[in-house]
């Protein structure tokens, strides 16, 4: 969610600047870009070298960067910024900005700011419940900034109440939740699957494929990085999930997949089913390890139950259903009639004579169908692309 994101980070005279140390190195972790701007006066509760090692970049704090008269210019800062936090956020900073006096690079950055800018207020319990704090407050959200209300507990002070400032992983998230709100599938509830699932013949042998996951996963997350909450059921692999807007939830057979998949649709509004699923299953499982010999063994096969056509009967008007369909010939035919049959509303077609394509790649080739029969192709890509052109395809159909 704050990957590549450019974040300003405005550090005033507090106890609590020591905060801002790990606030950064949160926004660093997440992959964000961060520039910290102190004021002179903060420079006496932690060094600009420690905020400089932490966010990768000079910290500023005076106009002038030398007596050559060269300036830190903070028009360009301001307009570098996806967002900019002070915190922590004095009641001196407070007044300032509540009146709009520019006396120092912090003040003026904000001036020009053209980003959200987010206040975490940090002071003593009665300068908070000062009546012109609470004015000051009232006036800089009337500009439309936000406030990062402070947490209550034991103050530098010795007292105990409201004062202190927010921790870094509350403003983190805070951040977060924010970013999303203009995301495309922010707020939408998604179910994904992903790679094999493995049918016992026995306690050491099974049915699978050669299906990686790595097609599912990175459609997850894609669609946690654009805001949705996704429910990833995944067979047996070797991937890794980072983001936490994903629930995984681990299967290893075509039965387990079809319980969670069912259980998660209901209150999914889109499912993209890209799982490799195994269309049989033994009927009958060992309980011991069958021993090798030179008689013939034949195992009887029954059919496993087809999940995506039990989402299709589910499926209400406000859901959308993904499938994906593996070919080795009459492929986009074979592709029309599952549409039909299982109630999709698209279908991305892979074939097994595309080279790059297929199971194990980082690479796919697809072509995306829907139910009107409009098909669209696309050239070799990596995965990851693969799902950015998956999620603007459903984009485009849920505004039509």
């Amino acid at each position: 969610m704050l990957k590549n994101k450019n974040i300003l980070i405005g550090v005033t005279a507090s106890i609590a600047a020591y905060k801002s140390a790990f606030l950064v190195r949160l926004l660093v972790k997440a992959g964000a870009n961060v520039k910290v701007i102190m004021t002179t006066a903060a420079t006496e509760f932690i060094t600009p070298l420690t905020l400089s090692t932490l966010s990768k970049n000079p910290v500023l704090i005076d106009f002038t960067k030398n007596k050559k008269g060269e300036w830190n210019n903070h028009v360009e800062l301001g307009l570098w910024a996806n967002a900019f936090i002070i915190a922590p956020a004095s009641a001196n900073t407070l007044a300032k900005m509540a009146n709009g006096i520019c006396d120092n690079l912090l003040l003026a950055s904000y001036l020009s700011a053209k980003c959200p800018v987010y206040v975490a207020p940090a002071m003593d319990l009665d300068m908070y419940k000062h009546k012109s704090t609470k004015d000051n407050l009232k006036r800089i959200e009337s500009f439309g900034n936000k406030i990062i209300h402070p947490g209550t507990g034991e103050l530098a002070s010795g007292l105990y109440g409201e004062g202190r400032m927010a921790e870094p992983e509350e403003i983190i998230s805070f951040l977060e939740k924010e970013f999303s709100r203009n995301l495309p599938f922010a707020n939408k509830k998604i179910l994904v699957t992903a790679g094999p699932t493995y049918e016992a013949i026995d306690p050491v042998r099974f049915i699978g494929n050669h299906s990686s996951g790595k097609m599912g996963f990175a459609l997850a997350d894609e669609l946690a990085n654009q805001g949705a909450e996704v429910t990833l059921v995944c067979g047996p692999n070797n991937l890794k999930t980072n983001n936490k807007n994903i629930l995984r939830i681990d299967i290893t057979s075509a039965e387990e997949l079809y319980k969670a998949s069912v259980k998660a649709f209901k209150s999914s509004d889109i499912a993209i089913l890209s799982a490799a699923v195994a269309d049989y299953m033994p009927s009958e499982t060992a309980n011991q390890k069958i021993k090798k010999s030179s008689a013939t063994k034949a195992i009887n096969l029954i059919p496993t139950k087809d999940t995506l056509a039990e989402l299709g009967k589910l499926k209400t008007q406000k859901q959308l259903l993904v499938g994906f369909a593996l070919e080795t010939e009459n492929e986009v035919a074979n592709a029309k009639v599952k549409i039909k049959k299982k109630n999709l509303d698209l279908i991305v077609l892979n074939s097994l004579k595309d080279k790059g394509a297929g199971f194990k790649t980082d690479t796919n080739k697809i072509t995306i169908i829907d139910k009107n029969n409009k098909i669209t192709k696309f050239e070799l890509k990596s995965k990851e692309d693969v799902a950015k052109d998956i999620l603007k395809t459903i984009l485009y159909i849920k505004s039509k």
